[in-house]
Order: structure tokens, then sequence, then C-alpha cells
């Protein structure tokens, strides 16, 4: 009886201890797994694997900014195969996994959990609206992010990097602009048609509070996205005597806003925010009128720009997808992908890719330059990363559609705004 006692405890301890040593050995591999067990001692994270470092993009390919969606998804896979082909960051091929969203919120959404959880960054979100609606994810996932979108209201947010100025501080410089160059002074009226949702809000506040300044009144037209007609725009502009037009909206806006002004005889200065241009336009009926009409504020140089750096981008793009447009989406595009290239090779080199201290990294920058326009400061998650602005304008034999007017430069009271 006892013997039988003591045979049954042997049996059941046994059966314990491999319990537990199997257990154990689950843990080990688990472990194995965890963030800083890579074969080279670099600490990962999701999308970080000994040979991957696995980016993501929620692009626009067939909505209103499908053009520019597509610039943006090849000069980031661009830049991609130029990194792999120099060996990669940290000893790892980059790949580049490419989300359409059409500028649906919620297809972006979808897009986002399905990506999300295999991904170090996310070098491309097109739209305002997309990353709003993302930025709480964002900010939980520690997921260093740089919209294809320049509101103001996406700033605060540490793994979220609006690049450049923001909509706000471009249409202080368009306003600027128009006082220096234009002959507008003090109780001159002007218009502003600009899109419902941040972008076209952001834009509105920036170009009120200059007005202001400039003892100038602004009418403001709100239009949506899927408006591509302005007559009824114009018509009452046109009637409230403007002496000049901000437009804040998509390139098929801009070119139905000038290309109907000058139809009927509403022939005054035109300048768009930067999304509001697109190189194609020049191959419109409203060509002649935009190289009469429009100027463009942005926080990069034309495409056209004698910037080495530049030059060196577009003549790769242009062999490397020949036939396509060489847009501000290109350089955007290129210009996001190479700052998150050095983010991720000094994230590397200070032992770790995982998200959290990729966005550690990147913050840190104060003075990020790739070449391709101004260097701009990461540094303080509640200022756009740049103050300074250039002025644009059309013409239809110049590589992108535009070329330079002004150099970079802030505008009088851009700082007076940002403080107050």
């Amino acid at each position: 009886m006892n013997t039988s006692r003591t045979t049954t405890k042997t049996l059941l301890a046994s059966a314990l201890a491999a319990l537990l040593i199997a257990g154990t050995g689950c843990s080990s591999k688990a472990d194995g797994d965890k963030p800083g067990d890579s074969a080279d001692g670099v600490k990962t994270g999701p999308g970080v694997t000994d040979d991957r470092i696995r980016l993501g993009a929620l692009t626009d390919l067939t909505g209103p900014y499908a053009t520019l969606g597509k610039s943006i998804v090849q000069a980031q896979q661009m830049w991609a195969d130029e990194t792999n082909a120099a060996g990669g960051i940290c000893g790892r091929k980059i790949e580049i996994v490419v989300e359409d969203h059409g500028y649906d919120v919620q297809k972006a959404v979808t897009a986002y959990a399905d990506l999300s959880a295999d991904v170090v960054a996310l070098p491309q979100v097109i739209g305002s609206p997309v990353v709003a609606a993302l930025i709480d994810d964002i900010e939980r996932d520690n997921l260093l992010t740089f919209p294809q979108a320049w509101a103001a209201s996406l700033l605060g947010k540490d793994p979220v990097q609006v690049l450049g100025t923001t909509y706000d501080v471009d249409m202080i410089a368009a306003v600027d602009f128009l006082t220096r160059t234009k002959g507008l002074k003090k109780a001159d009226t002007i218009g502003h048609v600009y899109f419902e949702g941040d972008y076209g809000a952001n834009a509105l506040e920036g170009s009120t509070w200059a007005a202001k300044r400039a003892g100038l009144k602004i009418v403001d037209q709100k239009i949506k996205a899927t408006d591509t007609d302005l007559s009824a725009q114009v018509s009452a502009l046109r009637e409230a005597g403007v002496k000049a037009v901000l437009i804040s909206a998509g390139p098929a806006q801009t070119a139905s806003l000038a290309g109907v002004a000058a139809s009927r005889g509403l022939r005054v200065p035109i300048v768009s925010s930067a999304p509001g241009f697109a190189p194609q336009l020049m191959k419109t009926p409203a060509a002649k009128a935009l190289e009469a009409m429009l100027n463009v504020v942005s926080a990069a140089p034309a495409v056209s720009s004698e910037l080495p750096g530049v030059k060196k981008m577009v003549s790769a793009y242009e062999k490397k997808y020949p036939g396509s447009p060489v847009d501000s989406g290109v350089l955007s595009g290129y210009n996001a992908a190479q700052l998150l290239g050095a983010d991720l090779k000094k994230a590397c080199e200070a032992g770790s890719l995982a998200r959290e201290d990729v966005v550690k990294t990147h913050r840190s920058q104060k003075n990020a330059d790739t070449g391709l326009g101004t260097p701009q400061d990461f540094s303080d998650v509640d200022r756009p990363a740049s103050v300074e602005t250039y002025v644009l304008k059309p013409d239809a034999k110049a590589v992108g559609g535009l070329v330079i007017a002004e150099d970079a430069h802030a505008a009088p009271g851009v700082e007076e705004y940002l403080n107050s």
C-alpha cells in the first residue's frame, strides 16, 4: 500500500518535471522572439527581422490624389531599391508594403489594421482626414509616421512627423507674397477656396490671421473634394470684388478656378497650397490661365531646381520610371524616405530598431538635411519642422511644370503666429 503511494507520487513528480521542462523550453523560445535577440545583437521589434526591415505606406492610388500617390510610391520604392543595392540598412533589406485607401477614411482604418502589426514605420500616409482618424492608434503603437499631409492639427504627437511647413504657415507666406509683389493693400479683399476638413480649415486659419495682420479681408468658399466645377465660387468671389484668390484644394479644383476665372474676366493673382498643383495641369485648357495667374507656396523646391540632390533624384527617377511625370510627390516621397533611412541608420548604430527607439532617434535630430530643400528640426513636436516656404510658378517647359519664383524664406509674422 505504501509502495503503491510512493510509486504514484514518483510518477506524478516525473510528469510534473517533464511539464516544467517543456514549459521552460517554450518560454526559452518565446524569449528568443523578444526584442533584442537578433543575430547581430541589435534590439528589434515589429517589422524587423535578422534580414529585413519592413515599412508601410497608406496611399491614394484611386482617389483625388491618385497621381500624387503613384509618384510618392514610386519614389519611395526607388529609394528602397537604391538602399538595398548598397547593402540595405543595418545589414537588412528594405521592404515597403503599399495599401491603397483611395482617400476613403474607413478603408484606411482597415488597411492600417492589416499592416501595422508588422512594420516598423510608415514613410507615407496620404490625407489629413486619414491621419486624423489613425493618429490615436499610431501614438498607441509608437509607429513613426510621416504624413503626406501638412495640417497643424497633426502636430503634438511624438510618432507623427509633419515634414516641412504646415498649411497655415504656407498661407501666411502666400498673403505676404501677394502684398509684396501683387500690389494688394489695406482694405483689399482676398478670396480663399478650400477643402472642407483639416487641410482647408488649417489653411484658412493661416490666411485669416495674415489678412488681419495686413489689414485685408478674407472671403472664404468651402468646397468638397468631389467639387470639380468652381463656377459658382468664381461668381461669388467676383461679386465680392476680390483682388486675389487663395486655393487650398486639389489640382482639378485649381484648374477649374483658374480657367473659369480667366474666362469670366476675373484675372487676379491666384496662390495655391502645394497639393493643389500637378504638372498634368499644364496640358489642359487651363494651362495659359495658370501660367498667367498662378503661384504655388511649398515647403519644397520645384523639381526643376538646380539643387544637386534634386537634379540627381530627377535623373534617377526618369531613368527608372520613363514616361512618369516628375512632380512634387516624387520629391516629397523621396525626401521622406531618405529622412526615415537616416533615422533607421542612427537607431541601428545606437543598438536598437525597436519602434520606440526609432521614434526617439528621429526626435533627437535638429538639423536633418537631405539636400532636397531646407534643413528640418524634429526636436519640438508642437512646431512645424520648418517655417521656410518657397514660392513657385507654373512653366509648361520645366520638369514638373514649376520653377522657383522665390527661394525658401520665413515670411514676416510666422514666429509671432506660432507663438500666439
